[in-house]
């Protein structure tokens, strides 16, 4: 198939960019490299399956022409990290509603299938779990930014849903929970990067919060594998599925691991939320996924455990010191 990826050159979208490539596929990457990075998509360049766009979803009439052209569209294009949504609120809200609202205006313009990539922060302060799809959602005031960023993807998902229901449009949306690999950066707060260029900084490991707030962290390759296998899945159309790991980790014993897999002589530092984020920011104490409707779907389990991806990030930052360092690292006071 002709695949449009917006998001193309970020962290999941050159992964799945390489990975729809192997399988035999072609590739528009549209990205504006805002967050995303040409580094990323530099081993594709100048194959004949593979074109990147420089470019933006706002951009309407390059959005038209190159889903004219594709068989099929994943929808990535987002604004992502916690420090990018909490410091440009606006500029999020404006990506990724009216970003979403152009794709799938587009796609059914021409009647191409679409994959639009949701987050786990649809839950919001939901600490209950495993977290089904059709969980409640228990957000906060939508004046605070995280909240904003929340609604601003569910509206995504209401979008995705009512173009499948009222027009016919093939839809599915998938909702990921904290994917990590090699890429990542720590720069809009993403906290294995973070915590990995740290340690190997010798640096404070700076833990916001308490530290016994608790995560699921999932390899990319086991992520984009579930979205190439979605994406063909008939039964996909008109639902959502969470995309996860299961095994779950405070992020205090998670500091711990990645010092200890460092071998690094970095200390702990706990930093208040309102010193790392802003005022009066909220966070939950426990996000874990029920991941049974993609197992049923597409025979979804996770390939590689927690140790497994640190080792895996720790080694790529040990072997690319050109990856952008995180704005920990770049200031006077850790975390401030």
């Amino acid at each position: 198939m002709k695949i449009l990826i917006t998001g193309g050159a970020g962290f999941i979208g050159s992964h799945l960019s390489e990975a729809l490539i192997r399988q035999g596929h072609e590739v528009a990457a549209l990205d504006n490299l805002s967050t995303g990075r040409a580094e990323n998509v530099a081993q594709l360049r100048g194959q004949p399956s593979f074109q990147l766009v420089v470019g933006s979803v706002l951009e309407e009439r390059l959005v038209d022409k190159l889903v004219e052209r594709a068989d099929a569209v994943f929808h990535l294009a987002a604004a992502v990290g916690v420090e990018l949504i909490v410091n440009h609120p606006l500029e999020s809200l404006t990506t990724n509603i009216r970003g979403s609202e152009i794709v799938l205006e587009m796609a059914h313009r021409y009647q191409k299938k679409v994959l639009i990539t949701s987050t786990s922060e649809i839950y919001g302060k939901n600490a209950n779990g495993p977290l089904k799809e059709d969980e409640d959602r228990i957000l906060g005031s939508p004046l605070k930014s995280r909240w904003a960023y929340s609604t601003s993807k569910a509206v995504d998902e209401i979008l995705a849903y009512t173009y499948w229901k009222e027009r016919g449009l093939p839809t599915v949306i998938v909702r990921l929970f904290n994917t990590v690999g090699p890429r990542q950066t720590g720069a809009y707060g993403m906290v294995i990067p973070r915590f990995v260029q740290q340690a190997l900084a010798n640096q404070p490991i700076t833990v916001y919060g308490s530290g016994k707030q608790s995560r699921c962290f999932l390899h990319v390759n086991d992520a984009v594998g579930a979205l190439a296998a979605l994406i063909q899945l008939p039964e996909a159309v008109g639902e959502a599925f969470n995309i996860g790991s299961q095994e779950e980790v405070t992020m205090e014993a998670l500091a711990r691991r990645v010092i200890a897999l460092t071998g690094s002589r970095s200390a702990i530092q706990y930093v208040p939320y309102d010193k790392a984020y802003e005022a009066g920011f909220e966070d939950m104490v426990r996000r874990v996924p029920d991941i049974s409707k993609i197992k049923r779907a597409i025979g979804f389990s996770p390939s590689a455990g927690l140790e497994d991806i640190l080792r895996n990030v720790i080694d790529y930052y040990r072997h690319h010191s050109d990856a952008p360092l995180n704005e920990c690292l770049r200031r006077d006071s850790p975390g401030t």
